[in-house]
Formats: C-alpha cells, sequence, structure tokens
C-alpha cells in the first residue's frame, strides 16, 4: 500500500513555492486560550490561506506532477477541498469540474466557481458527491483528484507540519481536525518523523466521527450521513491510505459534540478574533475539553479553514449564546389581562436586559380559562443576570419556565 514519508513532505514544500496559491501562514500566541486551558497556546493560522483553507496545499503538489498528462480534472468536495482543488487547476493550466453535495454552502460553491471550476451539486453529502465525480472521471477521460486518498495529497497537507516544527520547535502537542485524514496524516508524519516525543491529538467530530471504530477493527469505517455543524470534517470515511498513517503517528483521538464546536466558534470570535468554521474550532473545543490535558504544555491547535456559511455561521452563535444564557428564552404563566405584558417587560427592562421578541400563547392545552403564556426572548449578561431576572418574575408571583 503507498504511504507517505518526510521525504516526500519536503518534496512537497519544494513544489509549494509559489506565495501566491500557498503561503506560509502564521503562528499566534493566544493569550486568553493559555490562560483558559492552563498551556501556552499558539494557533495555526491556517484559516488566512488564500482559499480560506488548507486543502491549496495538497492539491497544488498533485496538480503540479500531473499537469503536462492531463486537459482536466475532476474533484468531490464539501466545500474546501472544491476551492484549493479549482485554484490549484487554474494555476497549472488545467480545467476543472467540483462536483459538491446538494447541501454545501452557497458561500463555497460562489468561490469554486470564482476560482475557475466548473460545479455540479450532487447528493446529500460528500459520498454521494464522490461517486458521482468518479463516474464524471470516467466520461471526461480526466484526472480524479481524491481529497485524502492520495499520497501526493497527504504530503502536501504535511507541508504545514514542517511550518509549525520550524516556527515554534518546543511545541508539545499538536491538535489537529480529522475528516478523511489527509491532514493529520500528513502533519503527523512530519512531526513525529521529526521529534517522536511531539504529541499529536486528532480531534473528530462526535456524529462524524469514523476514525476510533476504524482503529478498533483495522479498517476504514463509514458513516452514512454525518451530522455536523463541521461540515469540513463531515467525510464519513478515512481511506486506507490515512488510517495507517493515523494509526502509526496519532498518539491518541478526541471527540468533541457540536456545542463544543459552536462554544469554541465564538470564542475564537470573541477572544482571538478569528472568524473560522467548525473543522477549525474543532481542535479549540477538544483543548478546551476535559477530555484532553495539555497543562503547563506548548501547544499548536491547527485552524485549518475559514469558509463558514453565514447562515450557519448565526445558527452556531444562537446556540452558543443560548449555551452561554446570553440568549434565553422562558415564558410565564398569567392571567390574561391588561397590563401585563407591561409589568413584566418593565421588570426585564429595569434589570438591564433587551427583550428581543415577546408574544402571547393562548391555546396551549395545560391552559386554564383566561391564562395565557407570555414568551419572551431576551439578551443578557450571562448565567448569573439570567438567573435574576427569572428570579425578580418569580418573586412578583409569577411562574416561570425555561425553553430550549
Amino acid at each position: 500500500m503507498p504511504t507517505v514519508t518526510l521525504s516526500d513532505v519536503r518534496a512537497a514544500r519544494k513544489r509549494c513555492r509559489d506565495e501566491s496559491v500557498v503561503r506560509e501562514t502564521p503562528l499566534d500566541r493566544s493569550r486568553s486560550l493559555s490562560e483558559q486551558s492552563g498551556a501556552d497556546v499558539h494557533l495555526k493560522m491556517e484559516h488566512l490561506q488564500r482559499t480560506g483553507s488548507f486543502k491549496t496545499r495538497g492539491a497544488y503538489n498533485k496538480l503540479v506532477q500531473i499537469a503536462d498528462s492531463y486537459d482536466g480534472v475532476v474533484a468531490a468536495s464539501a466545500g474546501n477541498h472544491a476551492q484549493g482543488v479549482a485554484l490549484a487547476a487554474t494555476t497549472v493550466g488545467l480545467d476543472s469540474t467540483i462536483v459538491m453535495p446538494e447541501n454545501a454552502p452557497q458561500t463555497k460553491i460562489n468561490a469554486t466557481r470564482g476560482y475557475g471550476a466548473e460545479v455540479a451539486l450532487e447528493g446529500r453529502d460528500f459520498q454521494a458527491a464522490l461517486e458521482h465525480a468518479q463516474t464524471l472521471t470516467e466520461e471526461a477521460d480526466a484526472a480524479f483528484i481524491h481529497a485524502y486518498d492520495d499520497p501526493a495529497i497527504v504530503a502536501g497537507q504535511g507541508t504545514l507540519g514542517l511550518e509549525i516544527h520550524e516556527a515554534l520547535a518546543t511545541v508539545d502537542t499538536v491538535i489537529v481536525p480529522i475528516g478523511g485524514g489527509g491532514l493529520i496524516g500528513g502533519v503527523a508524519t512530519a512531526l513525529k518523523t521529526l521529534d517522536p516525543d511531539i504529541r499529536v491529538v486528532g480531534v473528530q467530530a462526535e456524529e462524524a466521527a469514523t476514525v476510533p471504530e476504524s482503529l478498533d477493527k483495522g479498517i476504514p469505517v463509514d458513516i452514512d450521513h454525518p451530522q455536523t455543524i463541521a461540515d469540513g470534517i463531515a467525510t464519513g470515511g478515512v481511506s486506507e491510505l490515512t488510517l495507517s498513517l493515523i494509526k502509526a503517528h496519532v498518539d491518541e483521538i478526541v471527540l468533541v459534540d457540536d456545542e463544543q464546536i459552536a462554544n469554541a466558534t465564538l470564542i475564537l470570535l470573541e477572544r482571538t478574533k478569528q472568524l473560522v468554521e467548525g473543522a477549525a474550532a474543532a481542535s479549540v473545543a477538544a483543548l478546551l475539553s476535559d477530555d484532553l490535558d495539555v497543562a503547563d504544555e506548548t501547544v499548536v491547535p491547527v485552524l485549518g479553514g475559514g469558509n463558514i456559511d453565514i447562515s450557519l455561521l448565526q445558527t452556531v452563535l444562537t446556540h452558543a449564546l443560548t449555551d452561554r444564557s446570553q440568549l434565553l428564552r422562558f415564558r410565564v404563566r398569567i392571567d390574561d389581562q391588561p397590563g401585563k405584558m407591561g409589568e413584566l417587560s418593565s421588570v426585564i427592562g429595569n434589570l438591564g436586559a433587551n427583550i428581543r421578541s415577546v408574544r402571547h400563547d393562548r391555546a396551549v392545552d395545560d391552559l386554564h380559562v383566561g391564562e395565557a403564556y407570555l414568551v419572551f426572548q431576551i439578551t443578557t449578561n450571562g448565567t448569573g443576570h439570567a438567573q435574576n431576572i427569572i428570579e425578580a418574575i418569580e418573586d412578583r408571583g409569577y411562574p416561570v419556565e425555561r425553553m430550549a
């Protein structure tokens, strides 16, 4: 079976010297994340690539090598690989067709077309798009560019590991999100060969976690229709190549749920001023989780991509704010009489909260004749503030029920 070595990664580094396509992204120390985690945290800002993700590295390394042998390429992607292949293909003079799932974020579809690719939408998820792309490849006699099951792709992604080691040789732990395993396969190969004492931790979203079972069974195990806000790592499977590299070089796997990912997205936006997608925020979610001990270590979470769809961002932020009680929804049982809404609104306003919406609910089975619910959605300063408001309403004799 093909594999990837440090020599392959170094050769890819030489091919990827065109900064108009692949740039060396910075490491940025985060004081706030260091304080929260008890570690010395340096963020690998890979979301600052021209295409907004690490995927350009592998795509460019692959296409530079085959540019003289084909007229065009075909790829399947949930979004980031699409943009990487599109830019790399245009740069080396190849036509590109990218198959994306029908629910792919519009921003990623538009960006892929903007880099010069023809985009076809097919299927509900990455696996369906992949099957269609392979059919198109046979019909067009083009080169199929797999998102992770290709040594050249993996070696290209591994150049990120070389940059981390050169910029921060004292690193103890590197945290890498896992979708298909191409990024962690390349990064772990580079880092572990250079310094076996570096701990490499992989992160998967719970609802898209294929690696733990794959490692247990010794073969790639797929998940049909993985559901997570981290769409960039919702590939539904790894390959034999990437699984073998994970088995050889990755020290541990941490799973995080969508709530942790949403909170990490908000923390990155608030405290580091970095807007990233869920797949990138997963590494910070793992950093802050109880499942990973990084106390007193030098740690590098990889922010692999920043191509988050704005509508998804709104959903993520709403979820995270709700989890913090900064966005609070509750209902109050009242006698349906004039002035009740005004009375309760005054209580909320006098305590410094802002009412975003309020409505009457009267057609509810458990209400008696002449009763109603007032359903409020308010913004607060956090958990303590929210509790003070609820207690103030209850002190006036009104039953209050928090709502999800």
